[in-house]
């Protein structure tokens, strides 16, 4: 029950429901458990003794135990059903907050479809035992005590052979249980695994068609239902076991049950209705014991589906933000002193004692390798990540002094592989800035080159996007992402290979707009083309997390350094491809 325990939290506000469906559930049982004594009593009282003037009596009184039965049955699904969605309400919108909250370093582990499927599957098994599983077990405790009550009232002899019965089904139960548990958590987990696989190959479907490896990722998927059908033909092995085996103990007892009821009324101890009433009861006692596998089932899914839950919401955040949002701004002076960073313990370190001052309204270049540190940079200045060593300074201020509200709020990012939202292009533009007017989104956009093709489109600015942007070219795409950075006005922007995906004639285009933007803000290009970055301020080399050289663009050149032979390598490229098109 420690899973019950840690998310009694989320149900508990709502214990007045459950209160209600407990209630109706045991007037539903106590009904239920009254059926046999009228039939006992039309047997032995109306047609034994043949006084047929207590019929009509009894037919009303049952007619209305059905009316007040249904009342109950209405009430106990209603408020059984309301006390389990209004818990997973506050369940999965805790799960969303906390997923919005968790830091980058959990989502570079984290699978994506997998955590889709503990917001769906997870939270929709917990849901099912809260709304039926708690008033299913004490439907089955109410009706055996009841029951067994009036068995007792029947005939003592025959109630005890009944109970005979109880330590094979105590056993039965146990051991099911033991076993079901860790199946079912394979069941959730297999499927989290599939739903990874989906997600994956839906977002890769451009690279699955264009290296014809549509068989591949058939097989692949394959791979993943086989292991989720045997993780569920292994329960349904348990539950096949399980089932006959109390059913045959049930049977079991029917039958001593005839032959001494029998005997008992041969001997004129028992009467006909009486033992008519008490097999019926009897089912009224077994049957629950043995149904209890279903609630054991339900509870054995709804504790896997708890774990997994559970997960998630017990994440460490990793990042501290005890500091209160002040809505401050800051000028943009950005420090970094002997800072080093590592993504993964006893890995190699992303960065190593960088140190660099940057002024407001200056460009910083940063140029070098794939993996060199370029993009750790600038992640440590949001705080994305934390450093190992070393201290981030904006304004003369440690980032951790900041909040993670007012820190990000100050620095716009334009990143290379840009995410639209299924929305317009409107909204998507002001994303970071929702309350912007319209004339300051179309502002936004002319300074970003995205204006004129934007205007071009069916319904313009109210132009809705497919999912990821789908319909825009990588070039329009990454200027509405542009837009979008500008908008917030950031005094920080940081352009992380922003015009990869665009041509050179559209690539001048924006460049010359982003000079003017960059004119008053700190400014940090991180690019493969020497192009993109000449006319930044100072221009940091980086080779394996190392700063190994730094400048301006012509002072590098003369230092005949990494920085010259990156410029050689791209310029004789160019150099070669026009010789080839002038022959």
């Amino acid at each position: 029950m420690d899973i019950f325990k840690k998310l009694k939290q989320y149900y508990w506000p709502y214990k007045r429901f459950l209160i209600i469906s407990l209630i109706s559930m045991l007037f539903v049982t106590m009904i239920t458990a009254a059926y046999p004594i009228v039939i006992q009593q039309t047997i032995d009282n109306v047609i034994g003794e043949q006084n047929y003037n207590l019929l009509p009596i009894i037919i009303i009184a049952f007619i209305v135990l059905m009316g007040i039965k249904a009342l109950s049955v209405f009430t106990q699904q209603y408020f059984g059903d309301l006390f389990g969605i209004s818990t997973v309400y506050e369940v999965r919108n805790d799960l969303y907050r906390k997923l919005q909250r968790l830091s980058f370093k959990y989502y570079d582990n984290a699978k994506t479809g997998d955590l889709m499927s503990r917001l769906t599957a997870d939270v929709e098994g917990f849901r099912f035992f809260l709304s039926f599983g708690f008033a299913e077990l004490l439907r089955i405790v109410s009706l055996v005590v009841v029951s067994g009550s009036v068995m007792l009232f029947y005939s003592v002899p025959l109630t005890l052979v009944t109970l005979a019965a109880m330590p094979f089904l105590a056993v039965s139960v146990y051991m099911f249980d033991k076993r079901v548990h860790p199946a079912f958590l394979g069941i959730r987990r297999s499927f989290g695994r599939m739903n990874t696989r989906v997600q994956e190959n839906i977002s890769g479907m451009n690279t699955v068609k264009s290296l014809s490896r549509e068989q591949f990722e058939i097989g692949r998927y394959e791979e993943k239902g086989e292991n989720y059908r045997d993780h569920y033909l292994k329960t349904a092995s348990i539950w096949s076991k399980y089932m006959p085996f109390m059913e045959f103990v049930g049977n079991v007892c029917v039958v001593a049950l005839l032959a001494f009821g029998g005997y008992l009324v041969i001997q004129g101890d028992v009467q006909v209705g009486e033992l008519t009433a008490f097999f019926s009861l009897v089912w009224m006692f077994l049957g629950p014991l043995m149904n209890f596998g279903f609630v054991v089932n339900q509870f054995s899914q709804a504790k896997a589906s708890g774990e997994r839950l559970l997960e998630v919401l017990e994440s460490d955040l990793e990042l501290d933000d005890d500091v209160e949002p002040t809505g401050e701004t800051v000028k943009g002076h950005v420090t970094f002193d002997n800072v080093t960073l590592t993504y993964v313990e006893d890995d190699d370190e992303a960065l190593k004692d960088v140190s660099f001052d940057a002024p407001p309204g200056k460009v910083v270049g940063l140029i070098g390798a794939t993996g060199a540190g370029k993009s750790s940079i600038t992640q440590l200045m949001t705080r994305f990540y934390e450093p190992e060593q070393g201290t981030v300074y904006i304004d003369q201020k440690p980032t951790t002094d900041y909040s993670l509200k007012d820190l990000r709020k100050q620095i716009g990012f334009v990143l290379q592989e840009p995410f639209l939202f299924s929305t317009t292009i409107k909204e998507n533009i002001a994303y970071g800035n929702p309350e912007a007017s319209m004339d300051e989104i179309i502002d936004a956009a002319k300074r970003a080159q995205a204006h004129d093709f934007i205007q071009d489109m069916p319904d313009g600015y109210d132009t809705l996007l497919g999912e990821r942007g789908m319909g825009l070219s990588g070039g329009q795409k990454q200027r509405i992402s542009i837009a979008r950075a500008l908008l917030i006005d950031p005094s920080i922007l940081v352009l992380d290979d922003a015009t990869s995906a665009v041509d050179m004639q559209t690539e001048a285009k924006i460049q010359q707009a982003l000079r003017e933007v960059m004119s008053d803000r700190t400014t940090f290009i991180i690019a493969h083309r020497i192009s993109s970055l000449q006319h930044a301020d100072e221009i940091l080399v980086l080779e394996e997390g190392a700063v190994v050289e730094r400048g301006q663009h012509e002072e590098l050149l003369d230092n005949g350094g990494p920085y010259q032979r990156i410029y050689d390598i791209q310029y004789q490229d160019k150099e070669a491809i026009l010789g080839k098109q002038h022959a």
